[in-house]
C-alpha cells in the first residue's frame, strides 16, 4: 500500500467508526425505555450532519406513527428522499442563513405543540449550533449571522464560540426541554474534545454552559466586543440569568475518541498530543514529529483547530493546518517521505467543497509550479486554493456523520 493510500485509509476508518446509524441502533433499548403514556406518541426532532442517518436509524425501532422533523446542512438534504410522517429541513452552515431560521421556527414549533403524554427523540450531532437559530427577543437573524462570523474568525475555540450563541438564542443552552411539555430524551454524536454535552450543538438539551455576563465578558477577551451589533452588546449587558432548565436524559453514542482508537486499531500510533490551538501554532509541532518518526510509523490525531482570520481567502481550518504543515516543513528542510492529512470527518471543512489537505514534500513546490505562493495564500486565509493548485485537497464528499477532525501523519 502506498503511503498516501494509506493516510486515506486511516482516515476512512476513522470515519466508519462514528457511524451515526450505528450509535442510535446500539442506544435505542435505553432511549425507548420510557415511551408515551396513553394517548401520547413520539416525537422524533433530529439537528446536525449526522442527522439523516440518525433519524433512520431511529425511525425503524419506533411506531410506525411516529413523526420526524429532521434539519441537516444542505449537501446531505439534497439527496435524500424524505418517508412518509418525515419533515426535512436544509439549514445553513457554518454561518447561519434564513434556511437556519425556518429550522428553528419549525423546531420550536414542533416541540410547543407536544403534550405531557408525548415523548421526544432528539437526536443532536455537530453543526447544529448554525444549522438552526431562534435569535433571543429583540435579535435578528443578522445579527446572529454576524456574531457567527466575529466568532469564526477571531480564534475562539468551540466551547468560547458556544457558550456565548447559548446566551443569544431560544434553542440552544435548554432551550428545548424549556419549550417542550414532553419529557426529551437526547442521543448524540459528540463533535467536539471531551465530549461536553453543553457544548455540542450548542446543548439544546442540556442546561447552558455559562451565564449572559459571562458571554459579554468572553466577547471582549476575545477582542470582538466593540464589533458586535448594538442589539447583541445591549442583549448581553443586561446581565439576566436564563431561566432554570429542566431535566432531559441524554447519552453520548459517538465521539471522536472512539474514531482515533478506530484508527489505532488499524495498526497507527496515537500521537503525543491532539489536535487543538491555533493552526499557526500547531503545525511547528506536527513537524517537529516527522523527524523523530522510524520509518513506517504512522500517528493519528484527533480533536478541533482554531483559526485566525486575517484575509478574506477561501479554506477551512484542516486545509489551512495541512498547507502550514507543508510550508514548515519546506522551511525547516525536513528530508525524507512522508504524508499529513488533515480532515473534518464531515466531509466539508469550512465553506468549500473539500474535506482537508493531504500534503507532502513536493506540496509546496507543485503549487508555486502551478503559480501560487503558498506563503502568500496563507497571509489571506486561502488555503483552497494553493491546495488545488498543489493537487492537495482531500475530497471525501458529504459523510453523513460528524465528529471533529482527524489527522494521521506517516513516513516511509
Amino acid at each position: 500500500m502506498d503511503i498516501d493510500t494509506r493516510a486515506r485509509k486511516l482516515f476512512e476508518a476513522g470515519v466508519a467508526a462514528a457511524d451515526p446509524a450505528a450509535g442510535v441502533v446500539g442506544a435505542m433499548g435505553w432511549a425507548a425505555a420510557e415511551g408515551p403514556e396513553p394517548g401520547g406518541r413520539w416525537q422524533v426532532v433530529a439537528l446536525g450532519k449526522a442527522a439523516l442517518a440518525m433519524s433512520a436509524a431511529a425511525l425503524k425501532a419506533l411506531p410506525e406513527d411516529t413523526q420526524a422533523l429532521v434539519v441537516t446542512n444542505p449537501e446531505n438534504a439534497e439527496t435524500a428522499v424524505p418517508r412518509d410522517g418525515m419533515t426535512l429541513i436544509a439549514g445553513d452552515h457554518p454561518v447561519p442563513g434564513a434556511g437556519s431560521a425556518a429550522a428553528g421556527r419549525a423546531i420550536l414549533e414542533c416541540l410547543r405543540a407536544l403534550s405531557p403524554q408525548d415523548r421526544v427523540l432528539a437526536l443532536i450531532s455537530g453543526g447544529g449550533s448554525a444549522l438552526a437559530v431562534a435569535p433571543a427577543p429583540g435579535l435578528t437573524l443578522a445579527d446572529k449571522a454576524e456574531v457567527s462570523r466575529l466568532l469564526l474568525g477571531c480564534g475562539a475555540d468551540i466551547t468560547q464560540m458556544n457558550l456565548i450563541r447559548q446566551q443569544l438564542s431560544e434553542l440552544k443552552g435548554g432551550g428545548w426541554l424549556l419549550a417542550s411539555k414532553a419529557p426529551v430524551t437526547g442521543l448524540i454524536l459528540s463533535d467536539v474534545p471531551g465530549d461536553d454535552l453543553r457544548v455540542i450543538a450548542s446543548g439544546p438539551t442540556v442546561a447552558p454552559i455559562g451565564t449572559r455576563s459571562r458571554a459579554a465578558e468572553l466577547c471582549r477577551e476575545l477582542g470582538i466586543w466593540d464589533a458586535l451589533p448594538e442589539a447583541v452588546r445591549a442583549h448581553l449587558g443586561q446581565g439576566a440569568e436564563a431561566s432554570s432548565v429542566p431535566q432531559g436524559r441524554n447519552r453520548l453514542i459517538g465521539a471522536n475518541g472512539i474514531s482515533v482508537a478506530a484508527m489505532v486499531a488499524q495498526g497507527a500510533q496515537e500521537g503525543p498530543f491532539a489536535l487543538e490551538g491555533d493552526v499557526a501554532a500547531l503545525a511547528p509541532r506536527i513537524v517537529a514529529l516527522i523527524s523523530e518518526m522510524a520509518p513506517g510509523q504512522t500517528l493519528v490525531f484527533g480533536g478541533e483547530t482554531t483559526v485566525t482570520l486575517r484575509g478574506d481567502g477561501l479554506g477551512g481550518r484542516n486545509q489551512e493546518l495541512a498547507l502550514r504543515v507543508a510550508c514548515a516543513a519546506e522551511a525547516a528542510g525536513v528530508t525524507g517521505d512522508w504524508r499529513f492529512l488533515s480532515g473534518g470527518t464531515d466531509g466539508r471543512d469550512g465553506p468549500t467543497d473539500a474535506a482537508g489537505g493531504l500534503v507532502g514534500p513536493e506540496s509546496c513546490a507543485t503549487a508555486r509550479d502551478e503559480g501560487c505562493d503558498p506563503q502568500a495564500a496563507l497571509a489571506r486565509n486561502d488555503s483552497y486554493h494553493a491546495l488545488k493548485a498543489a493537487g492537495a485537497l482531500l475530497v471525501t464528499g458529504a459523510t453523513g456523520t460528524n465528529v471533529a477532525d482527524l489527522a494521521v501523519l506517516v513516513r516511509n
